[in-house]
């Protein structure tokens, strides 16, 4: 255990380093030209850092100023870094390099011509046409690079769409609208490309991921997965349990499910596959829990920000409505982890091959003081942004606690700019969903489809659900989660809403498709990462993804037809209808499974799939009759067990004494 340890955190430390700490490496044979270059964008790179940290503390430029000049950086950090075909390691002089050079114009352009772009809102002239054009192609290119061609697609198109709505026939057509417009919409004013997505990115979000990577350098990765395996090693199905425990505690600070699938994955992976679990079964395991990070409290996935701007309830108040769900949410895959290594006979691991807990937390511990800190700041009222800088300042100040965390200056600034540089990606999908965002306001896209989709279900709220979820699902497929969220959370979650459903709830809801699309066959790509370390089959590889991680799926419901678990009412009516939540969440792992204490028969898996069903709906006598048929079910199993083992015990006595004398 110890040897796998060392190797692990020799492998983490040379993954870890930084494009700035590399650059000052002499033994690398990178040329001087090279190293210069490198030099060069780790520079912008940490100035990006520190400029977003002192406008977090101390107040920055003007809005439009601010968020303009955030993204032109970005777009030049993105063209320098990512190359226009995946697998080249120089810029090429064509299609690098002129990108590159434009947006480094752009830069310059957005922070000169503030204060007068902002006095022409309203009456665009020639220069705003030829930088506005020029920044909406940049936006499609950087998105196609670092996400894919169907999110630049749909960006492309929906640019497109204000021109050529008179085309479309019905709810989906409108009158069409001038260049003129479309560059003040999308560029002047701050409701397109500099609207909610990119004011999140360029505030909150950026801390929160500069946090995440200073946290990892200390070596708080390894430090989750020693405290869950010390947890959680030795119980039935140890392994995946702590897979679990670990990629939710990661997930929760890094927000992204495929960077936390391949931070735990290479640890966690082969210690399920060596007590028993398949190739498959076990990539399953760490999809689900590194794609569920994004929706465990505190700090959530970046869909989660723009949530609290969309619909002005504080974060922390959107962290405490979403924490019994994430709860569940892990619960039922450790229930069906459990089951799992039940069928199988799969134990845990010896206790000596385990670390120990209180050396686990002597030891690094206190690595945890700067996300307690994040919630007792937030709940005292304090902002999201003023929070991160506070707990960036704090890791950095306990991590000279111990030789092991200490960061080093250069340490430092290669997380920093490890930070900025993972953080492209997000940044061009806030870019790109700002500019869906524009043409769906200036076309009225929204308010059609929400006509649109009430006619369809013919105003009831099942089929409306259902088709909400189908929608968020195929977006969820082509694109990062805060994509998928603010285009639905644009066009679909006002249906919900005009049906009587709750702002938070129909939010919530959303939210949650678009996050577990990443586990959802065909195209599940956090599974197919994970298939990729277990050596497994990506397609089957997701189809176990699906299966463990069905919560995912039912939860989303419970939002609207038990409000209870979002802590909606009095203190009882809460522990009631999580409890029965509960339930009704382990009576649908043991349908799919085909086990609870014995194997289940067709006819109880029936019995438990109505249990199911009905604790879905917080109502007294749907309750009453799911949670029936559960006892009904598990007594069953029970008494027959007990029989079987009597049974059992029986014959044994009736079998002759192996020890007895050989005559």
């Amino acid at each position: 255990m110890k040897k796998e340890e060392e190797k692990m955190s020799l492998k983490v430390e040379k993954e870890e380093r930084s494009n700035f700490e590399q650059a000052l490496d002499r033994s690398n044979g990178w040329s001087k030209l090279y190293r210069t270059w490198s030099l060069f964008l780790s520079a912008i790179s940490i100035g990006l850092a520190l400029y977003v940290l002192y406008a977090a503390a101390f107040g920055g430029m003007p809005a439009w100023q601010h968020r303009a000049v955030f993204t032109s950086v970005a777009l030049f950090l993105c063209f320098s870094f990512v190359p226009y075909k995946k697998g080249r390691n120089t810029l090429h002089p064509l299609f690098d390099m002129i990108p590159l050079l434009l947006s480094g114009v752009l830069v310059v352009f957005t922070y000169t011509a503030y204060p007068d772009v902002a006095m022409r809102v309203g009456n665009v002239i020639t220069i705003d046409k030829i930088f506005g054009t020029l920044m909406i192609a940049l936006i499609v290119e950087g998105v196609r690079r670092t996400i894919g061609i169907v999110m630049a697609g749909l960006t492309l198109f929906f640019t497109v769409y204000v021109f050529i709505g008179p085309w479309f026939p019905g709810l989906a057509g409108h009158p069409g609208y001038s260049y003129n417009r479309l560059i003040d919409t999308m560029f002047i004013s701050t409701n397109g490309i500099f609207s909610d997505p990119i004011y999140i990115a360029s505030t909150v979000l950026i801390l929160f991921l500069l946090f995440a990577s200073i946290l990892l350098r200390t070596g708080a990765g390894q430090f989750f997965i020693d405290f869950a395996f010390s947890i959680t090693g030795r119980m039935r199905g140890g392994p995946a349990l702590a897979s679990v425990l670990s990629s939710g505690m990661m997930g929760t600070i890094t927000g992204n499910g495929v960077a936390n699938a391949t931070m735990t994955g290479p640890f966690t992976i082969p210690l399920m596959r060596k007590v028993g679990y398949s190739k498959n079964f076990s990539g399953g395991i760490e999809a689900v829990a590194s794609q569920g990070g994004q929706i465990m409290p505190p700090i959530m996935g970046a869909a989660a920000f723009i949530m609290a701007e969309y619909t002005g309830i504080p974060f922390i108040q959107i962290a405490g409505y979403a924490l019994i769900p994430a709860v569940l949410y892990f619960f039922m895959a450790s229930v069906m982890i459990y089951l799992q290594a039940r069928k199988q006979g799969i134990e845990g691991m010896p206790k000596e091959q385990l670390p120990n807990f209180w050396e686990v937390i002597l030891k690094r511990g206190y690595l945890m003081i700067p996300l307690i800190l994040i919630i007792v700041l937030m709940v005292q009222g304090y902002s999201p942004m003023r929070a991160g800088v506070w707990a960036i300042g704090s890791l950095i100040l306990i991590s000279f606690i111990r030789k092991e965390t200490r960061l080093s200056m250069v340490k430092m600034l290669g997380a920093i700019e490890s930070g900025i540089r993972g953080s492209i990606s997000t940044i061009m999908a806030c870019a790109g969903a700002g500019v869906i965002t524009g043409a769906v306001i200036m076309t009225g896209l929204g308010t059609r489809f929400s006509r649109m989709a009430i006619d369809l279900s013919g105003g009831e709220l099942l089929p409306m659900l259902l088709m909400i979820m189908v929608a968020s699902i195929i977006l969820g497929m082509g694109m990062p989660t805060v994509s998928a969220y603010v285009i639905l959370a644009t066009v679909a979650v006002g249906s919900l809403t005009q049906l009587g459903v709750s702002v938070i709830a129909a939010h919530l809801f959303v939210f949650y498709f678009g996050i577990f699309s990443g586990i959802t066959p065909p195209v599940a790509i956090t599974s197919y990462v994970t298939a990729g370390i277990a050596g497994g089959d990506p397609m089957r590889t997701s189809f176990q993804s699906l299966k463990i991680g069905v919560a995912a799926f039912i939860l989303p419901y419970m939002f609207i037809y038990n409000p209870t678990i979002l802590m909606e009412g009095s203190v009882p009516t809460i522990i009631l209808g999580v409890s029965t939540a509960t339930v009704g969440l382990i009576a649908f792992a043991c349908v799919i499974q085909g086990y609870m204490i014995t194997k289940t028969p067709i006819i109880q898996r029936s019995l438990l799939l109505v249990s199911a069903i009905s604790l879905v709906i917080f109502e007294p006598v749907t309750d009453g009759i799911g949670v029936g048929l559960f006892v009904a079910v598990f007594l069953i199993q029970w008494f027959k067990n007990k029989k079987s083992t009597v049974v059992q015990v029986e014959s044994n006595k009736d079998l002759p004494s192996t020890n007895s004398h050989i005559v």
